[in-house]
């Protein structure tokens, strides 16, 4: 058990054909998070059991944040955990595959970020829903806390610091994205461990995927006509 845990499938199994069930499982590492990815909990919550599409309401974004204002905390919190779980899985599938590789807290499994980029990308750009996602915030956050929980904490911490300043969400997201391949390099240099290359593109796409898909947000912050967070349903909507 420890063995696959620590090597996954693909270094426990003996066959001639290794090399090209490890360029499978490489593919298999980027369509199934994808494909996971696509299921947009908020899109599906609105449209099959609110009755709506929650991208005809708010910002139209198909996000948690736009799902809370326009719908309330517990549509939200459904949507929370149907996104966490598909990010979840997404990592866990590729654990599976090469192993989880966990030194220090820290995963060094560089398929496993991998993994959580394209949950991410299909998040944004859903396949079953014409492309139109959410900004990926939320995978990012559950991400960080599975490949490398004192990342989150700090990240979280930054999110929580910037948002009772500003009581911007969006500008607190943007900053805890981009701080997120800042924060793991340091916090691994700390420990003597430095990320293998694909680990720190990952990240990177992580953190410009977060600012891209705020940029829209960002005109708004400077408009200073940007909506300000609010635990109660916008009952304009």
């Amino acid at each position: 058990m420890l063995n696959f845990l620590q090597n996954g499938l693909l270094g426990t199994v003996q066959t001639p054909h290794i090399q090209v069930l490890f360029y499978i499982s490489i593919f298999l590492c980027i369509a199934v998070p994808y494909l996971l990815g696509s299921f947009n909990t908020a899109v599906f919550v609105s449209t099959h059991i609110l009755g709506e599409d929650v991208r005809e309401k708010g910002s139209g974004n198909a996000g948690l944040t736009n799902t809370n204002r326009v719908y309330g905390g517990k549509v939200a919190l459904l949507v929370l955990f149907g996104d966490a779980l598909k990010t979840a899985l997404s990592i866990l599938f590729a654990g599976v595959l090469f192993g989880f590789y966990y030194v220090n807290g820290f995963s060094g499994n560089s398929f496993a970020y991998i993994a959580a980029l394209f949950c991410m990308l299909g998040h944004v750009f859903p396949v079953f829903y014409r492309f139109k996602g959410g900004k990926g915030v939320l995978c990012t956050f559950i991400s960080a806390l599975i490949l490398c929980p004192i990342v989150a904490g700090i990240l979280i911490c930054i999110f929580a610091l910037i948002l009772g300043v500003t009581k911007y969400v969006s500008l607190s997201s943007i900053i805890a994205g981009v701080m997120f391949p800042f924060v793991l390099d340091r916090t691994l240099s700390l420990f003597g461990m430095v990320p293998d290359g694909l680990i720190v593109l990952s990240t990177i796409i992580i953190a410009l995927l977060v600012v891209w898909c705020h940029r829209e947000n960002i005109k708004r912050i400077m408009n200073k006509t940007e909506s300000k967070f609010s635990f109660k349903k916008n009952k304009k909507q």
